[in-house]
């Protein structure tokens, strides 16, 4: 398998659950459970893809903290390699609260810290010289890091010969387009979900969506499309193709599973598939991700996940 580098944010998720109401001041509201789980978007998909059979590499900041000791210590656990992580006395280590109801839906607090700080000149360019593929991932939480300095990572690169992919994360501060159209034309495949690539691109259809992102450089353009699954559009495609999701009756939680489609698309090409047989590969690891609690605790080997495409045929 092709060896990729996860660049991008950490997050320790403490998630509590069930919630089923919000308690008023100074009132206790008993729940089911409260766990401490890794989390964000870059460090799922390096332990995902680690987890499919790829060979992956964390880049990235936690903070000198228990946050940052029990996130790299997942890592090393799961045998990401860590060699690109910074541990910085910046700021904390990123962290969330999520409260998850009945329905496996999340409410969420959440401090960027080390993710907002993380730059550039904080990535060891001898690690991405090691990958073949490079996956930027939580762009819009990384404050330092968004915009300008994206564009001159994913450029260098382009320049050393990497496949380069892109997702990101929900812009609070509604910058969207003005961040990320600069990195397009460095872009090989784009990954947002659909409520982000709404926004980004201003248009609804995915259709019209992606026509926007080429436009603008991205070379191919894949969305997230939920319970519709996910879309596909080439390079050199004037349309692209919807694949259909695997039904799963009884979600667990939520937590991840965007990512976990990206880590999915990631280890099927890292493996030599070809963009079609990747996006039956994402949908099917996005559906084992709610399978359990957690971004990361439902994924299966990657023959496990061929097994289940194949079961439902």
């Amino acid at each position: 398998m092709k060896k990729i580098a996860c660049v991008g944010i950490l997050v320790a998720d403490v998630m509590v659950e069930t919630v089923e109401r919000y308690p008023e001041k100074g009132v206790l509201e008993p729940v089911k459970a409260i766990t401490m789980h890794n989390g964000g978007n870059a460090m799922t998909a390096s332990i995902n893809t680690k987890k499919l059979g790829a060979e992956s590499y964390m880049v990235g900041m936690v903070g000198a903290d228990m946050f940052g000791q029990f996130l790299k210590s997942r890592l090393d656990e799961a045998g990401v390699n860590t060699q690109g992580l910074k541990i910085s006395d910046k700021a904390q280590t990123s962290a969330s609260v999520l409260m998850i109801d009945k329905n496996a839906e999340r409410s969420f607090f959440h401090c960027t810290g080390t993710n907002a700080v993380f730059d550039e000149c904080d990535i060891d360019y001898s690690i991405i010289e090691k990958c073949d593929m490079v996956f930027v991932t939580g762009s819009f939480l990384m404050d330092t890091f968004d915009g300008v300095s994206t564009m001159n990572f994913l450029k260098k690169c382009k320049e050393m010969g990497k496949t380069t992919f892109l997702d990101v994360c929900w812009d609070a501060k509604g910058q969207w387009g003005k961040l990320l159209d600069m990195s397009m034309p460095y872009i090989d495949y784009l990954m947002p979900s659909i409520d982000e690539a709404v926004c980004i691109a201003g248009k609804e259809d995915p259709e019209d969506i992606a026509d926007v992102f080429v436009s603008k450089g991205a070379k191919n353009v894949i969305i997230k499309l939920g319970s519709k699954g996910s879309y596909l559009r080439k390079e050199g495609e004037s349309k692209g193709q919807v694949f259909k999701p695997f039904y799963i009756e009884n979600p667990v939680d939520t937590t991840g599973a965007g990512d976990s489609f990206c880590s999915g698309f990631l280890a099927a090409y890292a493996a030599g598939k070809t963009p079609e047989e990747c996006m039956v590969f994402a949908n099917a690891v996005g559906a084992h991700c709610v399978m359990a609690v957690g971004a990361t605790t439902g994924i299966k080997p990657f023959d496990d996940i061929v097994k289940f495409i194949e079961e439902r045929k």
